[in-house]
């Protein structure tokens, strides 16, 4: 975009900063959150939590292979799992986040992802026995590829219905989600 655009404001709040909303309000344990590229200014920005836990990824300019691997080798040595969350979807909900955890909690297999209309999207929850299978990625290369390849109960998607959070890709992205949240302010 030419721009940071985790630090644009929508209804007068960082990007990022809605997510980082989302994620205090669901039943996360602790919330890591990569930085790369101006990280002293990103963490500047937004508001932290005692849950809240910034770790820099040095290789944030190879692709977001690098921001996934970077953000589960510092997840804490006992968790069970990580929910993967992108921080240019400022539309997710905690009740996504929640119903991804829920599923889980109750057996849904090493991966559970939110669905909306039948499309599985994020947030996306990856069970500690999945993340040595990510080790070979690259670039900008995420999960999609090991979560295709899950089959039966290995993967389950939790229907939420609605639309999935929007990515902020482009400036275009940028000013519809803008004129979005001017419209509905969030709680």
């Amino acid at each position: 975009m030419g721009r940071h655009k985790l630090l644009l404001d929508l209804g007068g709040t960082p990007v990022l900063q809605h997510v980082l909303d989302a994620a205090d309000a669901a039943p996360l344990d602790e919330v890591v959150v990569v930085v790369g590229r101006d990280a002293q200014r990103v963490a500047g920005a937004v508001r932290w939590t005692a849950r809240t836990r910034f770790v820099l990824n040095p290789a944030f300019e190879t692709g977001q292979a690098s921001s996934l691997l970077a953000g589960l080798g510092a997840v804490e040595p006992d968790a069970e799992a990580a929910v993967i969350l992108l921080g240019d979807q400022p539309g997710v909900r905690s009740e996504a986040i929640a119903a991804v955890v829920e599923a889980f909690r109750a057996g849904g297999g090493p991966a559970v992802q939110a669905s909306y209309g039948g499309r599985p999207a994020h947030p996306t929850l990856l069970g500690r026995s999945l993340w040595p299978s990510l080790h070979g990625l690259s670039g900008d290369e995420g999960a999609r590829g090991l979560l295709e390849s899950l089959r039966g109960d290995r993967r389950t998607l939790v229907e939420l219905g609605g639309e999935a959070p929007d990515d902020m890709d482009t400036e275009r992205d940028y000013e519809r989600l803008r004129a979005r949240f001017e419209q509905t302010p969030r709680a």
